[in-house]
């Protein structure tokens, strides 16, 4: 079964495609890079707010929360040392992706995402097994390397491979995947809290195993994308095969052309990095760090690793807080999963801008009932702790068809071959810098800012808001390797890179 599209290019000529399902197979699979970084934010967000797991690692806080009563509901779990299990992974992840960054353009897509599931399987195997807090947190780093190699590279497999007509859908099943991973994780929770004998905590971190392993095993049978093929062997001809295979129809010179055309440029390029920072590429530079930034500071952390724990705060029990995690991450899988069928009809910008204005109201009512009904001391009435819950579902529904799968996917469709690598791992170690600083330091915040925490966040989501109604231009439908013409087609990038063509014509005459 396949699904006939043509794409026009810019010289006016067809492009023929189908949706096959050697792509969509070759794309779920490459998608479990997606579930075991949405595990990994689930389980850790559930076994920080297990007494059991608590009382062995983090006894401090374990005590703080049972026998301080003095404290205030905001600062319970404030510990510098539960931040560092939590954000450990992500100084690993920062790191790994600039080497994977190079072993990504040197060897192909598919070995970095091997090597990704082969780390995440291990940090795994070692949470798992772990007896003092120094184990815990080692086998959170290899779980960072992981994630850093796979964050780096499924993206660009997923927008390489995908038909132009389609990529937006198909690099959304990224975010998807991390919303099944997420999901996953806090329904395992749910059940693990429950064993008796306080082990639980043991079977939730193991289980990370199971979609690495399948990651890691599905990796050696992946087939390498045709844009990878060219830059790596500059074998047209096998390129061309496997084009065919892909797009599901023999007619494919008119595509092949622009990425053997993309591939010689490239090839050009010795130091991508350096590359990156000219002029020339200023647009694609500017995105590649302001939109992972502003993923990080939506405040989708606040729900993600701390969901739990926030919902102790406002006085619902152990096993009331998982329960709700789950209900707020079915919210975020379904939305994602709409966000799939609607991004290449309605677009990016519509997506980015209806979801901001979706959490910034959300955002504020939460702070508001906080404010005015949860102090220092005691809990909230149980009527208002579902309105909270209620709201927080809402706006986990707003990034969850806007900045969570666009986040991922503009950065990986906009970047030309030759600082495609390079580019993508800016946008990783980007994200990864700034989850790693709102992680480390959001308990701390949470007790010194109370309520007003949401307002922070609410403030963000104003500013990149705006950011995207006025410097990002519309992707959808547009070629991969034809992705410049967007930016000269834009009111202010125009400025920028526009000129810059106007020197390159004056230079070649």
């Amino acid at each position: 079964m396949a699904v006939e599209l043509s794409i026009r290019s810019d010289q006016g000529g067809l492009c023929n495609g189908k949706m096959t399902w050697f792509v969509v197979l070759s794309c779920m699979m490459a998608a479990m890079g997606g579930v075991i970084f949405g595990y990994d934010i689930g389980i850790t967000g559930g076994v920080t707010s297990m007494e059991p797991f608590l009382e062995k690692f983090f006894p401090k806080v374990y005590r703080k929360m049972k026998e301080d009563t003095e404290i205030s509901n905001y600062c319970k779990f404030d510990s510098q040392l539960l931040t560092s299990f939590t954000s450990s992974m992500y100084v690993a992840g920062f790191i790994a992706s600039f080497f994977a960054s190079s072993i990504t353009k040197a060897f192909g897509r598919k070995p970095s995402i091997l090597l990704g599931g082969a780390a995440f399987l291990a940090g795994a195997a070692l949470g798992g097994a772990a007896f003092n807090v120094y184990m815990l947190i080692f086998g959170r780093v290899l779980l960072g390397v992981g994630v850093g190699f796979a964050n780096q590279a499924v993206p660009l497999y997923l927008s390489e491979m995908a038909p132009p007509r389609y990529r937006g859908a198909i690099n959304n099943g990224f975010q998807f995947s991390i919303g099944i991973g997420a999901l996953s994780a806090n329904l395992i929770n749910y059940g693990t809290e429950k064993i008796k004998g306080g082990w639980g905590w043991r079977i939730s971190l193991a289980l990370a195993a199971v979609p690495a392993t399948i990651l890691t095993l599905g990796a050696v049978f992946l087939p390498e994308t045709p844009n990878s093929l060219i830059q790596l062997t500059d074998d047209t001809e096998r390129a061309k095969l496997m084009l065919q295979r892909v797009r599901g129809t023999e007619d494919v010179q008119a595509e092949l052309d622009d990425l053997i055309k993309a591939s010689s440029i490239s090839k050009t390029v010795e130091h991508p990095f350096k590359k990156i920072i000219k002029r020339k590429y200023r647009p694609q530079l500017v995105m590649a760090i302001a939109i992972p930034f502003f993923q990080q500071v939506t405040g989708i952390n606040v729900i993600a690793f701390y969901a739990p724990i926030l919902f102790r705060t406002i006085g619902l029990g152990e096993s009331a807080s998982l329960m709700s995690s789950v209900v707020t991450g079915i919210v975020g899988t379904g939305s994602t999963f709409i966000s799939m069928l609607v991004v290449d009809k309605l677009g990016r910008r519509a997506l980015f801008i209806f979801g901001g204005v979706q959490m910034l109201v959300s955002q504020i009512m939460v702070g508001g009932i906080m404010a005015a009904q949860l102090g220092d001391h005691g809990g909230i009435g149980e009527g208002y702790a579902y309105v909270v819950l209620i709201l927080i579902c809402i706006y986990v529904a707003g990034f969850g068809w806007s900045w969570g799968p666009l986040g991922w996917l503009v950065p990986s469709e906009i970047f030309p071959l030759e600082i495609r690598s390079a580019g993508q791992s800016i946008v990783v170690a980007v994200s990864f810098l700034f989850t790693f600083i709102v992680a480390q330091t959001f308990l701390a915040m949470l007790c010194h800012f109370k309520s007003g925490i949401f307002f922070f966040f609410g403030g963000w989501v104003v500013v990149m808001t705006a950011f995207i109604y006025y410097l990002l231009p519309e992707t959808k439908n547009t070629p991969i390797e034809k992705m410049e013409r967007v930016w000269r087609e834009h009111g202010f990038w125009n400025k920028i890179v526009g000129e810059m063509d106007e020197q390159t014509k004056i230079e070649a005459a």
